[in-house]
């Protein structure tokens, strides 16, 4: 490092201000060689929304039953003064790596990973098919999503097997009122309030055992009132690798006996389920073809899928047989794939920045000196917060590593970049001002009420403001 970095802070950039980003910071600040007093070290984390916390507010379910002790989390760790925060700057529109290379020593991408996983399949572009991570991202009022959906299907295919797929299953078979206890925006409340739907059938291509959510997640599906959850026995099939994977993980253990003891608690007879709603599980499912009707051409009408069985390794083959059923409506949510980045290397087999262990390399295989990622953008969209945790512990020992000989930043002063901001326009947020829109979204929540003038039965703890510019507007005072 050169004598100007050895008397400074060491600047860092983070392009993510979710969780990825977040623990990236916090592990940083309490290093060892931090809290020593090796060195100093100022941190920016940056973000294309005006508000924090990333994949945990524009991601997951509103309903989530982690969500709060999440944000909380993430809230105390940017709370402390000692990260700066700044929203609503677009990597690669208002500032490009020259321009972070210019101002910090080193730059983690933290950004994550936000659209779909392709199902390549016949009929996937029909009208009514959709993409998983957009019908999260509209739940969830995600500023940059149109404020409306089409909710007019009556029953409704979710293919895939992982939490985000039983997020949806759930979001769309809940009765709207009961959503009202969340942060759900009014208008998504509204048009799940319309919507007409009786039948949510969740797909996945392999068996019970073999499933990819978690049981506190499946468990949530129970909780839902007025939806039955319906289970076929012809489904439940258990190869050797299957018996093993129960027998030596207590998390598959788990699932399955919650599985099994809803199949044999539910009614025999189908005309005994007397919800309004019904939640289906289906296993041993690859999906084949999408197809229209000729009443609805150029609409989905129908999905075919081909039964699959399990070949004793816990992988499926085909066996031939075909089944179709009536939807009107399909959610692809098999998984999400990273974005590439403006001057960034980019795997687009994986959709991740390549990289060895949180280290960027170009296309020789070499490190290139202060670019580091993290979460899913530098792993895949795989695994939960807790691997985000140790993406990130890894990565910044990498930085820790390299520290004395990272580039130096050209102008390391905290102000020089706010002032690059606001010579060009960047009308940015702060962490002062998410607490601002925080206390604004608290407020619509306590003086909530229906578009009838009536009030909810309960008051609501907040409701998440929606437009980006009221946003950015509310955040910095205007």
């Amino acid at each position: 490092m050169s004598s100007t970095t050895s008397v400074r802070p060491l600047r860092v950039a983070i392009i993510g201000a979710g969780p990825a980003g977040v623990y990236a910071a916090d592990i940083l600040t309490k290093s060892q060689e931090v809290k020593g007093g090796d060195f100093e070290v100022s941190i920016d984390l940056f973000d294309q929304y005006p508000a924090p916390y990333g994949l945990i507010r524009y991601g997951v379910a509103p309903d989530h039953p982690r969500i709060k002790g999440i944000v909380t989390a993430l809230h105390k760790v940017l709370d402390r003064g000692d990260i700066r925060f700044l929203g609503n700057v677009n990597y690669g529109r208002d500032l490009t790596l020259k321009d972070f290379r210019t101002f910090y020593d080193a730059v983690i991408f933290a950004t994550g990973a936000v659209k779909d996983a392709d199902l390549n399949i016949p009929g996937v572009d029909l009208e009514g098919s959709f993409g998983g991570a957009d019908f999260v991202s509209w739940y969830d009022g995600h500023p940059d999503v149109d404020r409306d959906w089409p909710l007019d299907a009556k029953e409704i295919a979710v293919i895939g097997n992982g939490n985000v797929a039983l997020d949806i299953a759930r979001v769309l078979s809940k009765h709207a009122d009961d959503l009202l206890v969340t942060e759900i925006p009014s208008n998504v409340y509204a048009a799940l309030k319309k919507s007409p739907v009786t039948d949510v059938h969740v797909f996945g291509r392999r068996g019970p055992a073999q499933v990819k959510f978690t049981p506190l997640e499946l468990r949530e599906l129970s909780h839902s009132r007025d939806v039955d959850i319906v289970l076929y026995p012809e489904d439940f099939d258990f190869d050797e690798a299957s018996e093993q994977q129960i027998a030596s993980n207590n998390q598959t253990k788990t699932m399955v006996k919650t599985l099994t003891n809803w199949l044999v608690e539910q009614p025999e007879d189908p005309a005994e389920f007397t919800a309004s709603r019904r939640l289906h599980l289906h296993f041993l499912h690859s999906p084949v073809e999408i197809t229209d009707s000729p009443e609805t051409p150029g609409k989905v009408a129908n999905i075919r899928f081909e039964r699959t069985r399990l070949n004793g390794s816990g992988s499926v083959e085909g066996t031939g047989e075909y089944l179709d059923y009536p939807v009107q409506a399909l959610y692809r949510a098999i998984g999400y794939f990273g974005s590439e980045l403006p001057e960034v290397g980019y795997d687009e087999q994986a959709g991740v920045i390549p990289n060895e262990g949180g280290r960027v390399i170009d296309e020789s295989g070499n490190a290139v000196p202060g670019i580091y990622c993290t979460g899913w953008i530098k792993r895949g969209p795989v695994g939960l917060i807790g691997h985000t945790k140790g993406d990130a512990l890894e990565t910044i020992g990498y930085l820790l590593e390299d520290r004395l000989n990272l580039p130096p930043a050209e102008h390391p002063s905290e102000d020089a970049i706010i002032n690059l901001l606001e010579d060009r326009g960047v009308r940015y947020t702060t962490w002062e001002g998410w607490l601002k829109l925080d206390s604004h979204e608290m407020k619509l929540g306590a003086n909530y009420m229906h578009d009838d003038g009536s009030l909810p039965e309960l008051v609501r703890e907040r409701v998440k403001l929606v437009p980006r510019e009221d946003m950015i507007a509310i955040s910095r005072g205007e």
